[in-house]
């Protein structure tokens, strides 16, 4: 199915807006090159704060303001209980096992391209749009998933769950630029969001306190924090609250190198603490990952890529191999720091995309690592 080569006079494109920059220049191209455009204010999350504000409130009046100016019908729909269910609930769940989840692989999977591509669909759209820093391409018979452009913005890790049937309904107007460039179309179109400051972090979270959010859902469990060899450093907040690799919080003073957190034990509460930042135990050299997605053609053997185990990370070669429990064992040519269960591994050939899985178990030399996980 290729959708594509209709005209865009004929094709209605709904476009997920934000309320900020990347999102309003998606609209504002789709609308200069012909493309029926609607667009859509998803309220994904409550974050009304003590004061009674909400900070969804005034994006929602951004994207007000901008599709005004472009000239498209808008409208807000409520994804808060989907949100709940498929992405907060899951947040949770993992890090009740002391795992770091990644919330916005499951928000792109579950909301943005299910609940608001099946809400799209209802109202007649060809298409939905939005401003990811990625490429959609046909060839062959199939969707491709690319990189962005932008190597700085590149989105495509956050976006490795999506089907080829998303992807057939799914376009990336700005996945061809850089952000500058997004900036400079804003600025020369007199969009409202042409100078409004990119959003970070979880969106959930927000600009609170990481401990204090995730408090008011998971009673915290202080516990021992000591070395592999069984030497104390201290006590741990709740193993929630850190991860592999993580080295600021830990309150150990003292010479030499700082310390680092290199496993945990869920069962006993124990935080592993290694010094230096190149510890021992925090490197492995393979990992097995489940929940497997590909964008395209499903492998059926071992074969060659390249990886990524976390966003901002260059690329590394491995050796895939799928198992037939929906597993895979991923090899790594040189060993890995902080390979952390819970992340999305994600596959590459060159710029495209292939899929990911969710990493479960670090190994090295062929055991599993106990102290991670």
């Amino acid at each position: 199915m290729n959708l594509r080569t209709k005209a865009p006079a004929e094709t209605t494109v709904v476009v997920g807006m934000s309320g900020g920059v990347d999102s309003s220049v998606t609209a504002h191209l789709l609308k200069e090159q012909g493309y029926n455009v609607i667009g859509i204010f998803m309220k994904n999350w409550d974050d009304t704060d003590e004061n009674g504000v909400c900070t969804a409130t005034e994006d929602y009046e951004d994207v007000i303001a901008v599709a005004n100016q472009i000239g498209i019908p808008y409208y807000a729909v409520n994804f808060e209980k989907e949100y709940w269910d498929r992405v907060f609930e899951y947040f949770l769940a993992e890090y009740r096992l002391g795992r770091t989840p990644n919330p916005d692989v499951m928000c792109n999977k579950e909301i943005k391209f299910k609940a608001f591509l099946e809400h799209a669909l209802r109202l007649g759209a060809d298409f939905v749009a939005t401003g990811h820093y990625a490429r959609v391409e046909y060839v062959d018979g199939e969707h491709r998933l690319l990189r962005g452009k932008d190597d700085n913005k590149d989105q495509t890790y956050f976006l490795n769950q999506l089907s080829q049937d998303q992807l057939a309904r799914t376009m990336f107007p700005i996945g061809h630029m850089d952000k500058k460039d997004v900036r400079v179309i804003a600025e020369e179109a007199g969009l409202a969001t042409a100078k409004k400051k990119d959003s970070t972090g979880i969106c959930f979270i927000g600009e609170r306190n990481f401990k204090e959010f995730l408090s008011e859902y998971l009673p915290s469990q202080p516990g021992i924090m000591q070395t592999l060899d069984g030497e104390q450093k201290g006590n741990h907040d709740g193993l929630m609250y850190y991860t592999l690799g993580q080295r600021h919080g830990l309150g150990i003073g003292g010479d030499g190198d700082p310390w680092f957190v290199v496993g945990k034990n869920v069962e006993e509460n124990i935080l592993y603490v290694g010094q230096g930042f190149h510890h021992d135990a925090l490197y492995s050299d393979a990992l097995l990952a489940s929940k497997l997605s590909w964008t395209g053609v499903v492998p059926t053997g071992e074969f060659r890529a390249t990886a990524k185990f976390r966003y901002r990370q260059q690329d590394v070669p491995v050796t895939i191999a799928p198992l037939e429990n929906g597993e895979v064992l991923v090899k790594f040519d040189e060993p890995q720091r902080a390979i952390t269960p819970g992340q999305a591994v994600v596959f590459y050939d060159g710029d495209i995309c292939l899929g990911g899985a969710t990493i479960d178990e670090a190994y090295r030399n062929g055991k599993r690592l106990d102290y991670i996980g």
